[in-house]
């Protein structure tokens, strides 16, 4: 959702009558995975995918009835899925999307999340998922064919069977939450003690899921560390927050702030780097201690411009590890002091630009710094795949589909030459 929270606050703000679609779980080869947004406005606008085209249509006419309803539903997506198929679904696997209606009487805390996530701050929103049809009535269940003949269940069993999700869940319909629980939105932020925060309101919570205060307490608790794991997820519960019960399943959407890109080095190559990484979802920064490289003219794309020798700006900032490293100056003298400090740190990715034999140089100044082979093996040079990259942009492609690579276990392989899952 991160990506359309800047149009759905413009949306909100004007008073737009809209549903919001998530995707909450994903068996198989999904195409998108939980908490994967789109957005239907009254006016029939649309912003965001759930799943990149497979469902979109199915999914769109879902909300355009959740608008006039006023009811969130529930929807299953699935090969094994008559109705699914009927949608287009042909990417293998299973999608369950939430669709919600928003507006001020539904989604009250909406617009202070959207303010924290186009602000990169932390939240989280925890939403029972509804278990039974709308109406009330029946229903058909996710494996039921759209003429209403009996289907089957994700995992085969006949739709006469309570049948199961492969993770075990029992199968469901869409609808509204068991026993005609009512639901809500749980609004959660960090401890307060984990973000310093001038302005936070204390207690960093907000809203409810209409289950009373015990169960409030025990989401607020779980989505705390969710989000601290930048996680998103469901949740099993007893409905006043017993933590051995399973009566009501909570999805938990979590909004980390975006990962950190420092690219040192301000030379052309870094300009398309510091542009790819914007693209991906990065905060990027760019450093340079030569003030007449470090300009915004030539970097209007990064979040950051600071500079600074290289090696100081890493020693008074924090790296985690979901941060990326980009070391493009290939000059002994940034280089060798920087990467020394880089080592030390958790980050997930350190990448430094030079040929083979300015690795190498670089490598025996290191060892001379006295780091040991473990850590100088965690350097990725010379920088990127090899894609045959030429220009800086296409050289920004490669080193981005390294750390894209490195990140999710991919092996950089040509699809059409492997048998794995494409998405994995």
């Amino acid at each position: 959702m991160r990506d359309i929270a800047g149009a759905m606050a413009a949306w909100h703000t004007a008073g737009v009558r809209f549903a919001l679609a998530t995707v909450v779980r994903t068996w198989r080869s999904a195409p998108r995975g939980p908490g994967a947004a789109m957005a239907v406005a009254e006016s029939g606008e649309v912003l965001g995918s759930v799943s990149g085209g497979c469902v979109e249509a199915a999914v769109y006419e879902a909300a355009r009835e959740v608008i006039a309803s006023g009811e969130a539903v529930l929807k299953t997506y699935g090969v094994s899925d008559g109705e699914a198929l009927e949608a287009g679904l042909t990417c293998g696997g299973i999608v369950e999307v939430l669709v919600r209606p928003v507006d001020g009487r539904h989604f009250p805390g909406l617009s202070e999340v959207l303010d924290r996530i186009t602000a990169g701050r932390p939240v989280a929103v925890a939403t029972v998922l509804p278990t039974g049809p709308a109406d009330g009535s029946p229903g058909r269940s996710p494996g039921r064919s759209p003429d209403g003949s009996p289907g089957r269940f994700p995992d085969g069993s006949p739709d006469g069977s309570p049948g199961r999700f492969p993770d075990g869940s029992p199968g469901r319909s869409p609808g509204r939450s068991p026993d005609g629980f009512p639901g809500g939105n749980l609004v959660v932020l960090p401890d307060p003690s984990t973000e310093p925060p001038p302005g936070t309101p204390p207690g960093a919570s907000a809203g409810t899921l209409a289950g009373g205060e015990r169960l409030d307490a025990a989401i607020t608790e779980q989505a705390r560390g969710m989000l601290a794991q930048g996680r998103t997820g469901v949740v099993r519960i007893g409905r006043h927050g017993e933590q051995r019960m399973d009566e009501l399943t909570v999805f938990v959407q979590s909004f980390a702030p975006p990962p950190r890109m420092l690219v040192f080095g301000a030379i052309d190559f870094a300009g398309a780097v510091a542009r790819m990484g914007k693209f991906l979802g990065y905060h990027v920064t760019v450093c340079d201690a030569r003030p007449v490289f470090a300009t915004r003219a030539r970097f209007p794309d990064a979040d950051e411009l600071v500079v600074q020798w290289p090696h100081r700006f890493l020693e008074e900032h924090p790296v985690t590890e979901s941060t990326v490293i980009c070391v493009l100056t290939h000059d002994p003298k940034f280089d060798v002091p920087l990467l020394e400090r880089a080592l030390r740190t958790p980050a997930r990715y350190i990448g430094a630009m030079g040929s083979r034999r300015t690795h190498e140089d670089r490598l025996t100044r290191l060892r001379a710094a006295g780091v040991d082979e473990r850590a100088l093996a965690r350097i990725s040079s010379p920088i990127g795949l090899d894609l045959g990259a030429r220009t800086p942009e296409e050289t920004a492609v490669a080193i981005m589909a390294e750390i894209i690579a490195l990140k999710w276990g991919g092996t950089g392989e040509r699809l059409t030459r492997t048998e794995l899952s494409i998405h994995r």
